[in-house]
């Protein structure tokens, strides 16, 4: 593109200003528009170019010297900044993001990838527009702050946070086709061969749009994926595109859920709307893909879950689906003695890897809107919009979470919306020791049930010393560097000492009938017509029946804890309660007999002992509620003693050999969990829950796999036999643990 154009001629408006601005030479090195003023008043234009002249092709080209998408200011190469630049230069017009960039790439990639290739924007309309020349350079640099005291900078909270975040890809294709992904995400455009014809080609764009029309969340109606913007050059098509989405909820299988609710795509030409229902979509399980026949340059594309009426019990089309909720910890590029961390529910899941940021408050004061990066993210069930309770708690001695912000609440008309909801954690360094990444954990817990969610989230490395960059460009492009973590910030957490005593129970049960079986089940009660049971809450456990869904207590009668029919009992307060000795607990029995079904479930070791060893963070504690109390550091191997999941998986290893020494007592599984209970690891439990559930039906359902695929998966012969046929072997059989997986 022919973008050599003389701007002085527009700038000479200005050159009163620069006269009595003082700062006037020292501003015009970081903004190129008022460079080439500053410079005619030196008398040296010839010397100082503005960086529009310098790079005419920056807009178009800087994609292609990156292995990411971006092309803003501080995400160029090193050689784009400081080739054929001036050591002076370089220092005052790139941002501080910048040199920190170009310290990443040098240190922990020397080595480039191919990168991919992005279309050339077009810039045809810029050529004789001043203003809109001037608004693309700013939309490129978008949020990048240039500074001029870098050593000074690296100590102020914030600094070096701002970058471009274009959420979105654009690719040019041929008659051949191919498919465009979103990155870091689950959205895909495919085109098939065809589509253009041959000579001609089609650029096509994918973007995601966070907050989805809030029209389509209400009781009857609820989105479960971003907002899709897709953009096409060439409305010269021969064959129509597929869009692929997988979403975050999927319709439960039951026949009323089944009737009454589906999953659909709205289709709209504009962001506004109005968007129309599309008929020609294929749906397989969370996977939706829509075929789009009347394309324009622009189009939008929402998918979400619709009822088409709420049924008692039933208040809403949350109840028709197994909704997913997908949350994203943010926070800044590199940690400071003083940081926030932004905790993000999302509405589908697609969770970006990068965030602005608008509301962060210093001093009383609104900052300027901050680009975070994704720490950690976590996915869960939820099967109803609830009242969520979000705490942050540091594993590392040396940071806290501002008292005021260590615990906060996200109500559940926040959830119906669809939106992003944020709340905000405020972390502090205490005393004066070397600033480090640490961990922290994240706990979610719904407030009307018992279900808690956890997980641990890394911070990312302080910033690296920057001072002499500037001058030592050639140093610095041969400099190759180890990262590595001191041994003294091993993450320490404090672990609850278990206590064996009797359950404190506020309400009771008088059974109005007796409930005998002949086929003992273990996780229902039995018990005779006016027995005293003790309820552990008044919290309900749904079960779909055949006909109608019932509604049970979790109970415990003569020390066994089981499910009992809500009909079948009177509730009654603690007061009201005549015996209650038959219907006493100890904690001891209570983390046992939650325990019970996993003496039943298969699991796979390595997994097990991997998954454990990661996630507990004090070895001692894990010892002494497995019996191993008397162990001591001296028990371990040279190579056990650096790492504290090495000495973690070192207690699992010796209690597994215990277990496999006397098979006909012990369980490996049980007493794992067992004792992980007893520590309080709840999201490590649910983890390996779903982990040795989902194996165990495998293995139990592996041989019938045909017939669960064509009754749950509702998928045909022909597509049944088309997965076959890359996995037979010579005699036309497939093996087993194909079918498992």
């Amino acid at each position: 593109l022919d973008l050599d154009i003389d701007w002085s001629a527009v700038f000479k408006h200005a050159h009163a200003v620069s006269k009595t601005n003082p700062f006037w030479n020292e501003l015009s090195a970081s903004n190129p528009f008022v460079h080439d003023i500053a410079a005619s008043n030196r008398n040296e234009n010839n010397k100082y170019l503005s960086i529009l002249k310098e790079k005419p092709y920056l807009f178009s080209k800087a994609s292609s010297n990156r292995d990411s998408l971006a092309s803003s200011g501080d995400e160029l190469d090193i050689d784009c900044l400081l080739r054929k630049t001036s050591a002076r230069r370089s220092g005052r017009s790139k941002s501080i993001s910048d040199f920190l960039d170009i310290v990443d790439n040098q240190r922990f990639n020397p080595r480039k990838t191919t990168p991919q290739k992005t279309v050339p924007s077009d810039m045809t309309c810029l050529q004789n527009d001043r203003e809109a020349y001037k608004r693309a350079w700013l939309s490129h640099r978008q949020l990048t702050r240039s500074c001029l005291d870098l050593e000074a900078m690296s100590h102020s909270p914030g600094w070096a946070q701002t970058q471009a975040t274009d959420i979105h890809v654009i690719c040019k294709l041929n008659h051949e086709g191919g498919s465009v992904q979103l990155p870091d995400s689950d959205i895909n455009i495919h085109i098939p061969a065809g589509h253009v014809s041959p000579g001609e080609f089609q650029e096509v764009g994918l973007k995601a749009i966070l907050n989805p029309p809030s029209s389509f969340n209400n009781e009857l109606s609820s989105t479960v994926s971003p907002l899709i913007e897709l953009t096409l050059s060439n409305l010269n098509t021969r064959e129509a595109i597929f869009l692929e989405v997988k979403v975050a909820a999927k319709v439960k299988n039951d026949p009323l859920s089944q009737v009454m609710s589906d999953i659909v795509c709205f289709f709209s030409l504009t962001k506004e709307g109005p968007f129309k229902k599309l008929e020609n979509f294929y749906t397989y399980q969370d996977t939706i893909q829509v075929k789009l026949t009347d394309v324009g340059h622009v189009m939008y594309a929402v998918i979400a879950v619709q009822a088409s009426k709420i049924q008692p019990p039933a208040t809403n089309v949350w109840d028709y689906i197994h909704r997913t909720v997908s949350v994203g910890i943010y926070g800044p590029k590199y940690i400071h003695p003083s940081f926030t961390a932004v905790f993000t529910v999302f509405g589908h899941n697609y969770i970006p890897g990068k965030l602005t940021i608008c509301d962060i408050k210093k001093g009383g004061k609104n900052m300027p809107p901050i680009v975070f990066q994704l720490w950690g993210k976590h996915t869960f069930l939820l099967e109803k919009p609830q009242d969520l309770n979000i705490s942050l708690v540091s594993c590392d001695p040396d940071f806290e979470v501002k008292m005021e912000d260590q615990s906060k609440n996200i109500k559940e008309e926040e959830l119906k919306t669809g939106e992003m909801v944020r709340q905000q954690f405020l972390f502090s360094m205490l005393g004066c020791r070397d600033i480090h990444f640490f961990v922290f954990l994240v706990q979610i817990k719904v407030l009307k049930s018992s279900q808690v969610m956890q997980f641990h989230v890394t911070t990312p490395d302080p910033a690296p010393k920057i001072s002499g960059i500037i001058n030592r460009p050639k140093r610095l492009q041969n400099r190759k560097e180890i990262k590595s973590a001191p041994l003294l910030l091993i993450p320490t957490v404090k672990y609850p000492k278990f206590q064996d005593k009797t359950l404190s129970v506020n309400t009771y049960g008088v059974a109005l009938k007796t409930v005998l079986r002949q086929n003992k089940i273990d996780y229902l009660l039995e018990y005779f017509k006016g027995d005293t049971i003790a309820l552990l809450g008044e919290d309900k456990v749904k079960a779909v029946g055949q006909t109608k869904i019932k509604e049970w207590y979790v109970g415990v009668l003569r020390r066994k804890i089981g499910l009992v029919h809500c009909k079948n009992i009177k509730v009654i307060s603690k007061e009201q309660a005549m015996d209650t000795a038959d219907s006493e607990i100890t904690t001891k029995s209570l983390v046992e007999q939650i325990a019970m079904p996993f003496k039943k479930l298969t699991y796979i070791y390595s997994v097990v002992l991997s998954t454990v060893s990661e996630s507990v963070y004090d070895w001692r504690a894990l010892a002494e509620v497995l019996g191993y109390s008397h162990m001591s550091l001296d028990d371990f191997n040279e190579a056990h003693v650096d790492k504290e999941s090495e000495r973690v998986a070192h207690v699992v290893k010796k209690m597994k050999e215990d277990c496999h020494a006397n098979k006909k007592k012990r369980l490996f599984l049980y007493e794992l969990i067992v004792a992980l209970l007893k520590i309080d690891c709840q999201g490590l439990v649910a983890r390996l829950t779903q982990d040795t559930i989902i194996l165990t039906s495998a293995v139990k359902l592996g041989k019938y796999w045909r017939e669960l695929a064509e009754k749950l998966a509702r998928l045909t012969k022909q597509q049944i036999e088309a997965y076959e046929v890359p996995h037979r072997g010579k005699n036309g059989a497939v093996a087993l643990e194909v079918r498992l997986w």
